[in-house]
């Protein structure tokens, strides 16, 4: 075989099964929710709310007593809405509604060709949406709380979208460009896959990462944030946070780091459930 041929078979083979590593190994898991808002004592109405492609989102809808303000919760890469449930309860205590629903490919919503962080934006856009058309009364103001992946759709679709009052981040990372050079060094692949990889899931999610990177959207969010991140987080360093924080607005970001937490500790960040339900009111009441 001559190395002309050797290279060209090569790159043909390389061709044929980036696509396929790419969408095997960045495949979000699919978890299933084992319990509902009725076994935390939460009254709710579960929704389908149609999205782009032909897909529905599933959902639930937690009302509050004559309440015109909706918190939408967005979980995380791997998640689903339950497990967003611990947040939900104080925020319906304190009079908010709240809607938390399944991004496509996640719970029991519809499944799609592949998952990523402006598609979780495009989700939360169709929940927002839905909302303002089957709950006006409840959507006089609406604020969106997102974990993650879903933080970083918040912060995103809170640059285009002014319905959006107010935003709740928690856990965060700065740059989808270092998330994928963090993952891809757990397999030792030489830096130029590492780079076709990066150059691939551009093109496949329709975005460079830098244009959908917290740390720059957060300068184009006009409405208050509050950034939330566990001191102790193993997957999304603190440090991170500390970059979106000083890359945003000091009169609209506020951070606020919860000492010892990790990246899914929120029975801690329930513990100081007080400091965002006083974040939401104040920005209820200056929307």
């Amino acid at each position: 075989m001559t190395p002309w041929l050797a290279l060209t078979l090569g790159g043909v083979l390389l061709a044929g099964l980036l696509p396929l590593g790419v969408h095997l190994g960045f495949r979000a898991p699919r978890v299933r929710a084992h319990r509902s808002p009725a076994d935390l004592g939460l009254a709710f109405e579960a929704v389908r709310i149609p999205t782009v492609r032909g897909r529905s989102l599933s959902g639930w809808l937690l009302p509050a007593a004559d309440s015109a303000a909706t918190v939408v919760m967005v979980h995380g890469w791997g998640s689903n809405a339950a497990q967003m449930l611990p947040l939900a309860l104080p925020l319906t205590r304190a009079g908010f509604n709240v809607l938390a629903f399944d991004v496509r490919n996640h719970g029991a919503s519809d499944a799609d060709t592949f998952s990523s962080l402006p598609r979780f934006a495009e989700d939360l856009a169709a929940a927002v949406t839905w909302l303002q058309r089957q709950r006006p009364g409840g959507s006089a103001t609406i604020a969106v709380l997102g974990h993650s992946v879903g933080a970083g759709a918040a912060l995103l679709e809170a640059t285009r979208n002014p319905s959006i009052g107010a935003v709740v981040s928690i856990g965060a990372f700065a740059h989808p460009a270092e998330v994928n050079r963090r993952y891809l060094a757990q397999v030792y692949l030489p830096q130029p896959v590492v780079w076709l990889v990066r150059r691939y899931v551009e093109w496949l999610i329709g975005y460079d990462f830098a244009s959908i990177a917290p740390v720059n959207t957060i300068r184009h969010v006009r409405c208050p944030v509050l950034l939330v991140h566990g001191s102790r987080d193993r997957r999304v360093p603190v440090t991170d946070a500390r970059r979106i924080a000083a890359a945003g607005d000091p009169a609209q970001v506020t951070l606020f780091e919860v000492e010892d937490a990790d990246h899914d500790s929120v029975d801690l960040i329930e513990v100081h459930s007080d400091r965002l339900v006083r974040f939401l009111r104040e920005a209820s009441a200056a929307g």
